[in-house]
């Protein structure tokens, strides 16, 4: 086993160069308790490049207005703009159309508007919904809500000890009452990336759709719902170069057809009397109110940074951290990384012998190295690993090996403290 002396491996070649794109970052260049900022906490929310806090600025001083409300130049600038968005969201995900695409307010409200509009109407006694044991909370907790109001039950499709679904397991809980799957793309708590074209191919054979959860995908690969053929995709804002507050959901247009309306309210109408209502087509029936204008545009201006570093060098730059990041915690005597599975995104889950998760990560913090440490909204995944809670480090693009190394030298001196 290593000691905080030993001779490091050389880290593997990488076809991104972080260092060049680190200046476009103003909070990567920043000092925490005296130490430089080693940020490893992308998983829960990233930083925004300069181009894209400009974009977020650009609109507040000079084309903030209410759309599709006006026929002023403010209000057609901002309209514009916010449509703009959604034509880049289509792009970035390869929508069929830009009506597939509805801006919410993240990951969560998508499942929501999915429950809602889907789940209430198709979704009745004695049916079921098929999720995984590796769910993020947002993904459980809305389908036990409607399991509780209609009668309904979940099938939890179980998973190895290093953190991989049971596909055999998965197709003997399809029967004539499955009605939905509800599926994560890329674990939070562990990096598995599931192979989620296989299992919605399984599901349609079936005649069931799927929805996935795409939160921790989107800012890590290349998505494209067509070639993944899913029904429902949800990701947000935050975790990709983006505000908080701002997420979208696609939708096949003629699931979305048969769908109410999730929100009721401006915008999402055609007109309204007291005696009836008629919505508006796609997607703005399921926009209800104001929407977040300045937040979609600005998601806008990150997609486009993304799409200009190239998801295809961003995913193997991560590949690559996470390759040298997990050989040199295997080295750590004490160690133990909770998801070893051979297909993985670039997030690290471990807990340290003796020491709680909670007290590394305080300790971290000290370093300068910002990391997660709980159960990560995933208690079943901490359960089903029998572990109250991990420490976890998640990479981005801009992240270098020289921060792996400092996330190595902060996990010596945490047991160093605790010795």
């Amino acid at each position: 086993m290593t000691s905080p002396a030993a001779k490091k491996s050389a880290p593997p070649v990488s076809a991104l160069e972080p260092e060049r794109l680190r200046p476009d970052f103003p909070i990567l260049q920043s000092r925490v308790h005296g130490k430089p900022l080693v940020y490893l906490d992308n998983a829960a929310s990233s930083q925004m490049p300069r181009a894209v806090i400009e974009r977020w600025v650009r609109y507040q001083e000079r084309e903030h207005a209410n759309v599709h409300r006006a026929v002023h130049a403010l209000s057609e600038t901002a309209t514009r703009e916010y449509e703009a968005a959604r034509h880049t969201a289509m792009r970035f995900i390869n929508a069929r159309e830009a009506r597939e695409i509805i801006f919410t307010r993240g990951t969560t409200e998508g499942i929501n508007l999915v429950m809602h509009g889907f789940g209430r109407a198709f979704i009745n006694q004695g049916d079921e919904i098929i999720l995984s044991a590796m769910e993020h909370h947002s993904n459980i907790v809305p389908w036990q809500m409607l399991c509780e109001e209609r009668g309904a039950r979940l099938r939890v499709i179980p998973m190895n000890d290093a953190g991989e679904l049971l596909l055999d397991e998965y197709e003997k809980l399809f029967n004539p009452r499955t009605k939905l799957v509800a599926l994560v793309h890329v674990s939070n708590a562990l990096g598995t990336v599931n192979p989620v074209r296989g299992m919605i191919r399984a599901a349609h054979q079936h005649g069931v759709p799927v929805l996935l959860d795409g939160a921790q995908a989107t800012p890590h690969m290349r998505v494209d719902v067509q070639d993944l053929d899913c029904d429902f995709y949800a990701f947000s804002g935050h975790k990709m170069c983006g505000p908080t507050g701002i997420g979208v959901l696609y939708g096949k247009a003629g699931l979305l057809e048969k769908m109410q309306p999730y929100q009721g309210g401006g915008d999402m109408i055609l007109s309204v009397t007291f005696e009836k209502t008629t919505y508006n087509a796609l997607p703005y029936k399921f926009e209800a109110g104001t929407p977040p204008i300045a937040a979609a545009i600005t998601l806008g201006a990150a997609m486009d940074y993304l799409t200009a570093v190239g998801m295809e060098r961003i995913a193997q730059h991560e590949q690559a951290l996470l390759s040298y990041a997990t050989g040199q915690l295997r080295e750590i005597k004490g160690v133990k990384l909770i998801g070893a599975a051979r297909d993985k995104a670039a997030v690290l889950s471990f807990t340290l012998e003796g020491i709680h998760p909670h007290d590394a990560g305080t300790l971290l913090d000290l370093e300068g190295v910002a990391i997660r440490a709980g159960h990560h909204c995933a208690q079943p995944v901490m359960q089903r690993f029998g572990v109250p809670a991990t420490a976890r480090a998640s990479f981005a693009f801009y992240n270098t090996f020289a921060e792996v190394d400092a996330l190595i030298a902060g996990i010596h001196k945490v047991q160093k403290v605790f010795a």
